[in-house]
């Protein structure tokens, strides 16, 4: 059964609930997507770093008993794992890209594209050339048009050659996906963030509380993943989600993180049975 999109709901009213589901599992599995999660949103993305407190808190929660971390980005994977340590376990390319125990997998057809993807990135590049700002990132199994700082008036023209590149070069096999002022351009195959958060799961107990966080359009697929009987937090205002809560940004990532490493860890270790009175903390204020 899958959680039907409506507004999430701030995480602090969602703590009862939460509390619940961490209380019937044997164990966590937290799942975090990258930029705008973990690092803010900036102008270059060859700029975006984690904040601190983030960066702290995966730590902890990597030498947590019982917690497994993972980074889900749309990043390539060798660009996210130069950016955040300590997850044992990364997916890059929107999970096309799968780094866990020891060794790497790539979706076949996503390898059987890449030639694709950097012929298309290459021609976007040259005919875009002119337009200010804009840049085309080649992620060999993905690619990326940023227009995040390209003029407004100009966003439409940027917009329409990346469609006509892709329909006239990616033919059938590729296909154009939008988030926040980007365009992604992949391999069309029904395969996404949430088929990596599904398949990094499949690793752990049956019992496990999978945790997604995320912001983007491409999060939406993780979100549905774990929701109803996980949990899904999203990252920004409150639009209609498959996510039943949410922070209002990656400096309340920190604070919901290090709830997890101490009170939900705990509640995990030590259940506190249903019926027993107590009084809710502020979750973002810490346990």
């Amino acid at each position: 059964m899958t959680r039907q999109e409506s507004p999430p709901q701030p995480i602090d009213e969602r703590l009862p609930g939460i509390r619940t589901t961490l209380e019937r599992a044997a164990g966590v599995l937290v799942c975090l997507d990258f930029d705008g999660t973990l690092a803010p949103i900036v102008e270059d993305p060859d700029a975006a770093v984690p904040t601190r407190p983030n960066r702290e808190a995966v730590a902890t929660l990597e030498r947590t008993d019982g917690v497994t971390t993972a980074v889900v980005s749309g990043r390539a994977l060798s660009d996210v794992r130069e950016r955040i340590d300590g997850p044992t376990i990364y997916a890059g390319n929107h999970g096309l890209e799968l780094a866990r125990s020891g060794s790497v997998a790539v979706h076949p057809v996503a390898r059987k594209r890449a030639d694709r993807i950097q012929r298309v990135c290459s021609i976007i590049e040259t005919v875009l050339e002119s337009v200010p700002n804009c840049r085309v990132e080649n992620k060999r199994f993905t690619g990326t048009v940023h227009v995040r700082s390209v003029p407004p008036s100009t966003q439409p023209i940027v917009r329409r050659v990346t469609r006509n590149v892709v329909d006239r070069f990616g033919g059938d096999v590729l296909e154009i996906s939008t988030g926040k002022r980007i365009l992604e351009i992949g391999p069309d195959v029904p395969w996404g963030k949430g088929n990596a958060v599904e398949l990094i799961a499949a690793d752990e107990s049956p019992q496990t509380a999978v945790v997604y966080v995320g912001d983007d359009v491409t999060d939406e697929s993780a979100f549905r993943a774990v929701e109803p009987d996980g949990i899904g937090i999203r990252v920004g205002g409150d639009e209609p989600s498959s996510a039943s809560c949410r922070v209002e940004s990656p400096a309340e990532v920190a604070s919901v993180l290090s709830w997890f490493a101490s009170t939900g860890a705990k509640l995990v270790a030590h259940p506190v049975p249903a019926t027993a009175a107590r009084t809710e903390p502020t979750l973002l204020r810490g346990p």
